[in-house]
């Protein structure tokens, strides 16, 4: 887990789950968060598996704070982003968190059934430095800026009962 610095876009941080395999894409999302300034807790699951293990309890590791988002690359061992998009789009207590797909993969295929499972976005992750720390920039804006996520509480799940 990595806390980046506050910045005026944000007054506290936002709560980031990045579900990626790669060491080095790893290294670039946290250096291009914080190159951005944009103020986050970003949390680091390696596949699909662990990061239901860090969303769910298990009895061997603690949970995280609930995401604000994620972000999910696709092509991962054990179970790739399209299978756990599809997991959490089925639970009802994770079902709202918004999952920004971030991979190298530009396959039709791909695109489509990421938002056939309701993923929120799908982008393209640039090979440049550059290109990719643009890319965190603007989507870290868009998070901070633009985007309304559910609070607290707030789940796809049936209302409780009175």
């Amino acid at each position: 887990m990595t806390t980046l610095f506050p910045t005026p876009l944000s007054a506290s941080p936002i709560e980031i789950l990045l579900v990626e395999d790669s060491e080095p894409d790893i290294h670039l999302t946290r250096e291009a968060f914080s190159e951005a300034g944009i103020a986050n807790t970003l949390h680091i699951a390696r596949d699909g598996v662990e990061a239901l293990e860090l969303l769910r309890c298990c009895p061997d590791r603690p949970r995280i704070p609930r995401p604000d988002v994620i972000l999910l690359d696709i092509n991962m061992p054990r179970m790739n982003g399209l299978e756990l998009l599809e997991e959490l789009k089925r639970d009802p207590d994770l079902m709202t968190i918004p999952v920004i797909m971030l991979t190298t993969s530009q396959a039709e295929e791909d695109v489509l059934r990421s938002y056939q499972a309701y993923a929120a976005s799908y982008v393209v992750k640039p090979v440049e430095f550059d290109r990719f720390y643009e890319a965190i920039r603007a989507l870290g804006r868009y998070m901070l800026t633009i985007v309304r996520p559910p609070g607290p509480g707030e789940t796809g799940g049936p209302p409780p009962a009175q």
